[in-house]
């Protein structure tokens, strides 16, 4: 990749892991909406006498939900998607780095071969 073409890829990358940053908030948005309504349907069930049974209650409700299983996997993978978005990205930016001190160190050899021409006298 040529050392232009790295900070579109770059910002391309750190897109990526926005984006999945905004599907994670809206995942966990709706795994709170979940939980809140088994909070909801635990506290006013009137055989349960405690809170023990309630969060019993509230983690059988939860255990049963289709939709809060699909959530949570939903939520695991896109947060491994990340991970890997983010190693992605900063894979990007130590190339360019590199890129970066290579290309000063050929400027660098460039000049000190002509400073030495230079002092030769050829």
């Amino acid at each position: 990749m040529k050392m232009s073409q790295y900070p579109a890829a770059i910002a391309q990358a750190a897109q990526v892991v926005n984006e999945l940053d905004s599907q994670i908030a809206a995942v966990n948005q709706h795994i709170a909406r979940l939980e809140g309504n088994a909070d909801r349907v635990a506290a006013f069930e009137q055989g349960l006498k405690n809170d023990n049974q309630r969060r019993g209650r509230r983690f059988e409700l939860l255990c049963v939900d289709q939709e809060y299983q699909t959530a949570q996997n939903t939520l695991m993978r896109l947060m491994s998607e990340k991970a890997s978005a983010i190693a992605h990205l900063e894979y990007l930016r130590n190339q360019f780095s590199v890129a970066k001190l290579e290309t000063r160190m050929a400027i660098a050899q460039q000049l000190a071969g002509a400073e030495f021409r230079d002092l030769v006298g050829v």
